[in-house]
Protein backbone atom coordinates (compact mmCIF):
# COMPACT_ATOMS: atom_id res chain seq x y z
CA UNK A 1 0.00 0.00 0.00
CA UNK A 2 1.20 3.48 -0.74
CA UNK A 3 1.64 5.75 2.24
CA UNK A 4 -0.09 9.12 2.45
CA UNK A 5 0.90 11.36 -0.42
CA UNK A 6 1.45 8.45 -2.81
CA UNK A 7 4.98 7.65 -1.58
CA UNK A 8 5.65 3.91 -1.90
CA UNK A 9 6.42 1.99 1.26
CA UNK A 10 9.45 -0.32 1.53
CA UNK A 11 7.73 -3.39 0.04
CA UNK A 12 6.52 -1.54 -3.03
CA UNK A 13 9.88 0.12 -3.50
CA UNK A 14 11.67 -3.19 -4.17
CA UNK A 15 9.81 -5.20 -6.78
CA UNK A 16 11.57 -8.47 -7.54
CA UNK A 17 11.12 -10.58 -10.65
CA UNK A 18 9.72 -14.10 -10.42
CA UNK A 19 13.21 -15.46 -11.18
CA UNK A 20 14.76 -13.51 -8.29
CA UNK A 21 12.06 -14.82 -5.96
CA UNK A 22 12.53 -18.39 -7.24
CA UNK A 23 16.31 -18.31 -6.75
CA UNK A 24 15.84 -16.78 -3.29
CA UNK A 25 13.20 -19.28 -2.16
CA UNK A 26 14.78 -22.28 -3.94
CA UNK A 27 18.49 -21.48 -4.23
CA UNK A 28 20.54 -23.79 -6.42
CA UNK A 29 23.99 -25.12 -5.50
CA UNK A 30 24.03 -24.13 -1.81
CA UNK A 31 26.86 -25.56 0.24
CA UNK A 32 30.57 -26.21 0.13
CA UNK A 33 32.77 -28.33 -2.10
CA UNK A 34 35.22 -30.55 -0.28
CA UNK A 35 38.78 -29.90 -1.54
CA UNK A 36 37.72 -27.15 -3.95
CA UNK A 37 39.89 -26.07 -6.87
CA UNK A 38 39.25 -22.47 -5.87
CA UNK A 39 37.34 -20.50 -3.23
CA UNK A 40 36.43 -16.84 -3.44
CA UNK A 41 35.04 -14.78 -0.58
CA UNK A 42 33.91 -11.20 -1.03
CA UNK A 43 31.81 -8.84 1.01
CA UNK A 44 30.24 -5.44 1.08
CA UNK A 45 30.89 -3.68 4.38
CA UNK A 46 28.21 -1.11 3.62
CA UNK A 47 25.32 -3.58 3.45
CA UNK A 48 26.85 -6.53 5.32
CA UNK A 49 26.53 -9.12 2.53
CA UNK A 50 29.21 -11.82 2.40
CA UNK A 51 29.42 -14.26 -0.50
CA UNK A 52 31.66 -17.32 -0.83
CA UNK A 53 31.88 -19.33 -4.07
CA UNK A 54 33.51 -22.77 -4.35
CA UNK A 55 34.70 -24.14 -7.69
CA UNK A 56 35.61 -27.68 -8.76
CA UNK A 57 37.60 -27.37 -11.99
CA UNK A 58 38.76 -30.40 -13.97
CA UNK A 59 42.11 -30.89 -15.76
CA UNK A 60 40.66 -29.40 -18.96
CA UNK A 61 39.70 -26.15 -17.21
CA UNK A 62 35.97 -26.94 -17.11
CA UNK A 63 33.98 -26.03 -14.00
CA UNK A 64 32.50 -29.36 -12.96
CA UNK A 65 30.75 -28.01 -9.91
CA UNK A 66 30.08 -24.68 -8.25
CA UNK A 67 28.54 -24.08 -4.84
CA UNK A 68 27.98 -21.03 -2.67
CA UNK A 69 27.37 -19.83 0.85
CA UNK A 70 25.97 -16.33 1.23
CA UNK A 71 25.12 -14.25 4.25
CA UNK A 72 22.92 -11.44 3.09
CA UNK A 73 19.62 -10.25 1.72
CA UNK A 74 17.34 -12.14 -0.65
CA UNK A 75 18.92 -10.48 -3.69
CA UNK A 76 22.39 -11.61 -2.53
CA UNK A 77 21.16 -15.21 -2.23
CA UNK A 78 19.42 -15.03 -5.63
CA UNK A 79 22.46 -13.58 -7.42
CA UNK A 80 24.74 -16.21 -5.81
CA UNK A 81 22.40 -18.98 -6.93
CA UNK A 82 22.16 -17.65 -10.48
CA UNK A 83 25.92 -17.06 -10.74
CA UNK A 84 26.61 -20.71 -9.86
CA UNK A 85 24.14 -21.82 -12.52
CA UNK A 86 25.80 -19.59 -15.12
CA UNK A 87 29.35 -20.93 -14.57
CA UNK A 88 28.66 -24.63 -14.01
CA UNK A 89 29.84 -26.66 -16.99
CA UNK A 90 31.66 -23.68 -18.49
CA UNK A 91 35.34 -23.23 -19.24
CA UNK A 92 37.41 -20.86 -17.11
CA UNK A 93 37.39 -18.30 -19.93
CA UNK A 94 33.59 -18.57 -20.29
CA UNK A 95 33.23 -18.10 -16.52
CA UNK A 96 35.35 -14.94 -16.81
CA UNK A 97 32.66 -13.56 -19.13
CA UNK A 98 29.91 -13.90 -16.49
CA UNK A 99 29.43 -10.27 -15.52
CA UNK A 100 27.11 -8.65 -13.02
CA UNK A 101 24.99 -7.57 -16.02
CA UNK A 102 24.72 -11.20 -17.17
CA UNK A 103 23.61 -12.25 -13.68
CA UNK A 104 21.02 -9.45 -13.55
CA UNK A 105 19.71 -10.26 -17.04
CA UNK A 106 19.41 -13.95 -16.17
CA UNK A 107 17.32 -12.92 -13.14
CA UNK A 108 15.15 -10.55 -15.24
CA UNK A 109 16.61 -7.54 -13.42
CA UNK A 110 17.18 -6.21 -9.91
CA UNK A 111 16.02 -3.04 -8.18
CA UNK A 112 18.69 -0.29 -8.47
CA UNK A 113 19.56 -0.47 -4.76
CA UNK A 114 20.30 -4.20 -5.14
CA UNK A 115 22.64 -4.00 -8.15
CA UNK A 116 25.61 -4.32 -5.77
CA UNK A 117 24.53 -7.93 -5.10
CA UNK A 118 25.20 -8.84 -8.74
CA UNK A 119 28.60 -7.15 -8.46
CA UNK A 120 29.35 -9.36 -5.45
CA UNK A 121 28.46 -12.45 -7.49
CA UNK A 122 30.81 -11.43 -10.32
CA UNK A 123 33.61 -10.62 -7.88
CA UNK A 124 33.12 -13.88 -5.95
CA UNK A 125 33.52 -15.88 -9.18
CA UNK A 126 36.66 -13.91 -10.01
CA UNK A 127 38.01 -14.37 -6.48
CA UNK A 128 37.49 -18.15 -6.73
CA UNK A 129 39.20 -18.20 -10.13
CA UNK A 130 42.05 -16.11 -8.69
CA UNK A 131 42.45 -18.65 -5.86
CA UNK A 132 42.49 -21.48 -8.42
CA UNK A 133 45.11 -19.68 -10.54
CA UNK A 134 47.28 -19.01 -7.47
CA UNK A 135 47.10 -22.66 -6.32
CA UNK A 136 48.02 -23.88 -9.81
CA UNK A 137 50.62 -21.20 -10.58
CA UNK A 138 48.83 -20.11 -13.74
CA UNK A 139 47.62 -16.81 -15.15
CA UNK A 140 44.05 -16.41 -16.34
CA UNK A 141 43.74 -13.85 -19.14
CA UNK A 142 41.81 -10.79 -18.01
CA UNK A 143 41.74 -11.75 -14.33
CA UNK A 144 42.96 -9.20 -11.80
CA UNK A 145 43.40 -9.61 -8.08
CA UNK A 146 39.93 -9.31 -6.54
CA UNK A 147 38.89 -6.79 -3.92
CA UNK A 148 37.79 -8.30 -0.64
CA UNK A 149 35.31 -5.49 0.02
CA UNK A 150 33.03 -4.40 -2.79
CA UNK A 151 31.68 -0.97 -2.02
CA UNK A 152 33.96 1.56 -3.67
CA UNK A 153 32.12 3.66 -6.21
CA UNK A 154 28.71 2.87 -4.76
CA UNK A 155 27.99 6.42 -3.64
CA UNK A 156 25.85 6.88 -6.76
CA UNK A 157 23.71 3.94 -5.60
CA UNK A 158 22.74 5.55 -2.28
CA UNK A 159 19.11 4.98 -1.39
CA UNK A 160 16.96 8.06 -1.74
CA UNK A 161 14.33 8.87 0.86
Amino acid sequence: MAAAGGVPNQEEKYMYSEKVMDHFQNPRNVGEIENPSGVGTVGNAKCGDIMRIYLDIDDNGIIRDCKFKTFGCGAAVATSSMATELVKGKSIQEAMEVTNKAVMEALDGLPPVKVHCSLLAEEAIHAALWDYAEKNHIKITGLTKPKSDIHEGEEAEQEEY
